[in-house]
């Protein structure tokens, strides 16, 4: 008998919590096609309470017109066996019309400061699109912890900053990105890249660490540790989106690091892949 209990409506979803009024809930956010980064955020919600719920969501409106939406990986049998061994717990995975029943949300939720920079810039209206369903969700499972991979900085610190703004009671949780032995962080999309791709890609995190080092090294000023990571993205034929020095907190660019944590990140296309990657710095 499977452990997995799967719940495709708003209804079912209502009625499961009801069952779980004097628990802790602990929410997994998800697009499926899951991978071990997706598994790590399951193994630390089930550290933090008593029921854990993974929203498996492919959300339209998080995705451009030229974008990947129709030939996004989905394959809900298969994510429901990857949880087998994490359960019991409950997979949300409701439909685009049961999600958006009047097509496309009249209500959008922006935070331009955020979203106008890094992914935001070469990707207009993605995180309009993030921060809208993840505070559809908020509201639909009342969650008290809700967990996210720091692979997507950006997004983390829009989600911070959209539940400190909307007083969602809810603690969101960083989990650290989960890596392959080649330092390449885990992504769905990495199945879309060949061999030799993913060869390649390994070295956007090299690309970073370089840029870590030197920080190590005493170096503060963005713009030589941004050419440090680019000298490591033009040796292996590497062009970037772009390459940011942002506060970790605010993503306000930075150009000389204080005592605030600041975040070195990066996007770049490797054929039918667009990959992101960050370093987190702090001085001591």
């Amino acid at each position: 008998m499977s452990s997995i209990v799967c719940l495709e409506s708003l209804e079912a979803m209502k009625a499961f919590l009801d069952r779980q009024a004097n628990e802790r809930v602990a929410l997994v956010p998800t697009m499926g096609s899951l991978h071990q980064g997706h598994l790590a955020l399951v193994e630390e919600a089930k550290k933090r309470a008593a029921v854990v719920i993974v929203s498996i969501f492919v959300n339209p409106l998080q995705f451009g017109p030229h974008e990947d939406f129709k030939n996004y990986p989905r394959d809900l049998e298969k994510d429901l066996h990857s949880l087998e061994r994490y359960g019991p717990l409950s997979v949300f995975a409701p439909s685009v019309a049961e999600m958006y029943p009047n097509g496309p949300s009249r209500t959008v939720i922006t935070l331009p400061s955020m979203t106008n920079t890094m992914c935001g810039l070469g990707r207009p209206g993605h995180f309009d699109g993030v921060a809208t369903v993840v505070a559809k969700l908020f509201n639909i499972i009342r969650p008290h912890f809700a967990f996210f991979g720091k692979k997507d900085a950006q997004q983390l610190a829009i989600i911070r900053q959209l539940t400190r703004d909307l007083n969602f009671p809810v603690e969101i949780v960083g989990v650290p990105t989960v890596r392959e032995p080649s330092g390449l962080a885990m992504s769905s999309r990495n199945q879309y890249l060949t061999a030799q791709e993913k060869d390649q890609a390994a070295f956007l995190y090299q690309a970073l660490l370089a840029g870590k080092k030197l920080f190590e090294r005493g170096e503060r000023h963005a713009g030589s540790l941004i050419a440090e990571a680019f000298k490591i993205l033009e040796a292996h034929g590497i062009e970037p989106e772009y390459v940011s020095l942002v506060d970790a907190d605010t993503l306000a660019s930075v150009d000389t690091i204080a005592d605030s944590p600041v975040i070195l990140a990066l996007a770049a296309r490797l054929g039918r892949a667009r990959l992101i990657d960050n370093v987190v710095m702090e001085s001591l």
